[in-house]
């Protein structure tokens, strides 16, 4: 619909400006031929065709080794089924009852005789069609790799290949952090095409890239664009580090390869940012450097078996650099270490600021879940942290991510009855003794020790910070604090110091830690 809309305006403007060269040379017969006349004795020079080169010959080598991947899931029918649209309750008499009888019943297949669902309609199970694309990474054992979101739910997953050829994949394993799926099908003694993963850290931005995929069904799909940005973070999943790129992604795209100029894979086409649905230009892909270890994974082991270190972490602001004293705000928060984990050792402890691990520099939050991710379980690492002011390195041996989600999951909140304490106000807040009583009112469990906050003060530099009764106040400036006299002498050495911010370490009736600094007025 699109180009029925350019193409006339395109032509339109081009008929516009030949009409405007013929009245020039109308109005002004020598003015256009004398030049003409002196150019004659001239040789012309030699006209170059511009434009970026071909890839003709690096797709015909890569489509193959792409497929199309289609889906089958059974749903509820009628009004009962997901997005399903119900029928209008409309007035008795209406005009309009006919015409939303046909459309809610008959064309669902009511001819009067089958079950309906609320509001009209065919109650029975409908099948569900969607689309996608992939791509061959092992010829020999019929690996195949997509997104998880394309496949996820299927009660049948059909692969089809350039050739026509149709076959049934198994699912090996799928990674809902990542949004990859592996596959695998029985080539049935026919030679497949695959593709290798490159090196997703060489590319730069402004480095061409080729999209191959199957957009609204229309398989074997080639487009060209650059590498747009890098280290994407879209809030999709814990460890987001998207190669965003220009070449046309749309529906249909997704689990397709995103190729370097050297035919090899260096992102997983996932998502688009688009008002629209289509293509505008802003698209992300999974680089192959986090996709590849996945992949291998899920393949050898149909899970994945990730490191981990047991802390849980926030961002370094500003406020909490200045607080802990450190030039600059880079580095990993520990909020929380985690009951049983890898450093409940207290190798590593809350309030402690991560900087490196393993060799790689810690610059930001989102840095390290992703670096201690892709390590190996069971590895001995050096973790290179700040505590109060100091550097210091640590030795850790990581544990396995799946393994702490289960622990993690398994911290639960133990609760005791009985009554109010005395409470005192501090930068906004009411705070008190967290005795049985306190403990009680708010749910908070007996593991948790500090001082509990009562009230927050409306427009208060504590309610400023997101600060809501029921936290507990656990330490002030990296110090443990026990009543609330301890807080009131603690904010007030710091103002004797001339400090601008207060660094609380607050927990949740579960004992969830977090740090937040709160401006002393």
């Amino acid at each position: 619909m699109t180009a029925k809309f350019i193409l006339p305006r395109l032509r339109n403007g081009f008929a516009a400006a030949t009409a405007a060269l013929l009245v020039g040379a109308i109005a002004m017969p020598h003015a256009v031929v004398a030049p003409a006349m002196a150019q004659e004795t001239q040789q012309k020079p030699a006209i170059h065709p511009q434009g970026p080169a071909s890839v003709a010959d690096l797709a015909e080598g890569l489509l193959g080794a792409v497929v199309n991947i289609s889906t089958s899931q059974t749903v509820k029918g009628g009004g009962e089924g997901p997005g399903a649209v119900p029928m209008p309750q409309l007035p008795e008499g209406s005009p309009f009852q006919d015409f939303f009888d046909d459309f809610f019943k008959n064309r669902r297949g009511d001819k009067g005789g089958g079950d309906e669902g609320e509001g009209g309609g065919d109650a029975r199970p409908q099948k569900v069609q969607s689309l996608g694309s992939g791509f061959v990474v092992d010829a020999d054992k019929g690996i195949i790799v997509t997104n998880n979101h394309v496949i996820a739910d299927a009660d049948e997953i059909m692969v089809n290949f350039s050739d026509g050829m149709k076959l049934k994949a198994t699912l090996v394993g799928t990674d809902t952090k990542t949004d990859i799926a592996v596959l695998k099908v029985d080539p049935k003694g026919k030679k497949l095409t695959a593709v290798k993963f490159g090196d997703s850290n060489k590319m730069r931005i402004g480095d061409w890239v080729m999209a191959v995929g199957n957009p609204f069904g229309l398989g074997g799909t080639v487009t060209v664009g650059i590498v747009s940005a890098r280290n994407r973070d879209i809030n999709s999943g814990p460890y987001d580090d998207f190669i965003q790129t220009d070449a046309a992604i749309n529906r249909g795209n997704s689990g397709g390869p995103l190729f370097n100029m050297e035919g090899e894979v260096v992102g997983i086409n996932t998502a688009i940012i688009s008002p629209s649905g289509g293509s505008i230009g802003i698209g992300f892909s999974i680089p192959s450097e986090l996709a590849a270890g996945v992949v291998q994974q899920l393949s050898e082991y149909g899970e994945t078996r990730r490191g981990w270190l047991g802390v849980r972490i926030q961002p370094v602001t500003d406020e909490i650099a200045e607080s802990l004293g450190m030039k600059a705000a880079q580095g990993a928060l520990v909020a929380g270490v985690i009951k049983g984990g890898p450093v409940d050792n207290g190798s590593i402890q809350p309030g402690d600021v991560i900087t490196k691990f393993d060799g790689k520099d810690v610059h930001e939050m989102r840095d390290l879940p992703r670096v201690v991710a892709e390590s190996p379980v069971g590895k001995d690492v050096d973790v290179v942290l700040v505590r109060k002011g100091a550097e210091q390195t640590v030795k850790v041996k990581l544990g396995r991510l799946e393994d702490g989600e289960k622990l993690a999951k398994g911290e639960e909140a133990k609760k005791t009855p009985d009554k109010a304490p005395a409470t005192t106000s501090v930068l906004g807040m009411t705070i008190g003794d967290l005795d049985d009583g306190a403990r009680s009112k708010f749910g908070i469990g007996a593991e948790v020790a500090g001082v509990v906050i009562t009230d927050v003060s409306p427009n208060s530099p504590a309610a400023d910070r997101g600060i809501a009764p029921g936290e507990v106040i656990t330490e002030i400036a990296q110090e443990s604090v026990s009543s609330p006299k301890d807080v009131t002498d603690k904010i007030k050495a710091l103002k004797d110091q001339g400090r601008k911010n207060a660094l609380l370490m607050l927990a949740s009736k579960t004992g969830e830690l977090r740090f937040v600094t709160v401006r002393i007025d």
